[in-house]
Formats: structure tokens, C-alpha cells, sequence
């Protein structure tokens, strides 16, 4: 495993508008009132982003220098915030990498600062370092992440609807009722939550998993019987899980 930092400038276009419409004492709903002028204005801001990551490289990619590789993405909990990304070896793929397991796969496991949360844009930043530096398959880019981190996946994806082939949220949630199931409806998602999960309700994987469902997704929900915060050893070390993660293609295109 190599621990590596990346830096990227990730353009953001804000586009605000005001448009404020206000009825005059004569009637006429759309004449605003003399004392209020209608503006806009539109605007680039750069934004300079970066993660310290620690990244895992299929032990074959030097020996097929024309082959193109799916990439994972996993975000970490709120534990393992900080500067030492050994501690990323506590959880997850980096976890199983450290005990001997392989991938035909790279593994970006970026580490998000003290007090931060993770950051779709950021995230996707990283995405775009990674195809830039190595033989990425773009069709083939899935990400994961638990408790923090699943919070992490459903904002990335929700930001970013078109990048990933597959998602993995383990013990997150997100907005509901959730606005953007249309959005990402289209996207295979296996869902993951511990039934007696004390930190975060198993009832927000749920609610998301129905509005997919509710959109016409076609998403997977897993909730373990008995289980508390900790449903995400027991989803890594599944090889059912693999499997179908490694199966997904993206249909769409960015």
C-alpha cells in the first residue's frame, strides 16, 4: 500500500439568481414594486483541493501495460479523521489489503482532516486525479464507505450522478425524503445497515432504499439482524459483495 497526497483545482460554477416579484397595490402581480430592482449575476470561483490518501495498486498492473483497471473508492469513518493515514488499515478494503488480501483493482482510500467531513467535490477531485496518473476503466469506478463515509457515498454520488458504475453505502444516510432518488435511481446501489445500529438509525437506509425503489431503482438492502454500528466487517469480508460490485458498468456518460 502506498500512501500518497494529491492536489487538484476543481472549477465551480455559481450561478445565483434573484428574482423577487413583488405585487404593487394596483394588482398587477408582475410589475415589482419601484423600490425593488430585479439583478443577477453569475461567477468562477476556483477552489484548491487535497487529500492525503493511501492507495493500493493491482500487483499485475506493471506486467499488462495496455490494460485498463476499475478503481474503488473508499471513504472511512469518522474515527479515522486526521494526519496518520496508518489508521486506515483499521477498516474496510485498506484493512483486508494489510491482511494479504488482493484486488484487481486500485484502491483510493483518501483521509479526510480533523473535524472535516467528506467533501463530494473533493472526492470527485481525487477521481479525476487518479484517471489522469493511471490506466483507470472510467466505465468501471465504484465507491464505498462506512458511517461517515456512507454519508460520503450518497453525497458523491448525488453530486456526481454520472462518474460511478456502483455504490456501496454502509451505516450513512442522506436527505429524505430523499429529492434525489430521481437523480441517481439509474445507479446500482447496495445498501448496508446493522438493525441495532445506536449511532445511526438503520431507518435512514431504509427511507433511501424506498425511494429508490420509489423512483424505479433497482437498489439492494442488506440490514443485519442484531447488529449494531459495526455492519461494515461483515459486508467487506463478504465475497458476495465483490462479485457484484466488480460485475457493474456504468451506462452513462459524464
Amino acid at each position: 500500500m502506498i500512501f500518497a497526497r494529491f492536489r487538484s483545482d476543481a472549477i465551480a460554477l455559481l450561478s445565483l439568481f434573484l428574482l423577487d416579484t413583488i405585487c404593487t397595490m394596483s394588482g398587477h402581480a408582475d410589475e415589482p414594486s419601484p423600490k425593488l430592482k430585479t439583478k443577477e449575476f453569475t461567477s468562477e470561483v476556483t477552489v484548491k483541493v487535497g487529500y492525503r490518501y493511501a492507495l493500493y495498486s493491482p500487483e499485475e498492473y506493471a506486467a499488462h501495460p495496455k490494460k485498463y483497471w476499475p478503481l474503488i473508492i473508499f471513504l472511512h469513518g469518522s474515527g479515522e479523521r486526521g494526519e496518520d493515514v496508518n489508521v486506515l488499515t483499521r477498516h474496510g478494503p485498506p484493512k483486508l489489503v494489510a491482511g494479504g488480501k488482493s484486488f484487481p483493482a486500485f484502491i483510493a482510500s483518501p483521509q479526510a482532516p480533523e473535524h472535516n467531513v467528506w467533501e463530494p467535490h473533493s472526492v470527485k477531485a481525487l477521481v479525476d486525479a487518479m484517471v489522469r496518473e493511471y490506466r483507470i476503466d472510467e466505465d468501471r469506478i465504484y465507491i464505498t464507505g462506512m458511517s461517515m463515509g456512507g454519508y460520503g457515498v450518497w453525497d458523491a454520488i448525488m453530486n456526481y450522478p454520472h462518474t460511478f458504475a456502483a455504490a456501496v453505502p454502509i451505516c450513512g444516510g442522506a436527505g429524505v425524503k430523499f429529492v434525489a432518488a430521481e437523480r441517481i435511481k439509474h445507479i446500482p446501489v447496495w445498501i448496508f445497515h446493522g438493525a441495532e445500529d445506536d449511532e445511526v438509525p438503520a431507518a435512514n437506509s431504509q427511507r433511501i432504499y424506498d425511494a429508490l425503489v420509489e423512483a424505479g431503482g433497482h437498489p439492494k438492502l442488506t440490514i443485519y439482524a442484531g447488529v449494531k454500528h459495526d455492519s461494515w466487517t461483515r459486508t467487506y469480508e463478504d465475497p458476495d459483495l465483490w462479485a457484484w460490485l466488480f460485475a457493474q458498468k456504468r451506462g452513462g456518460k459524464d
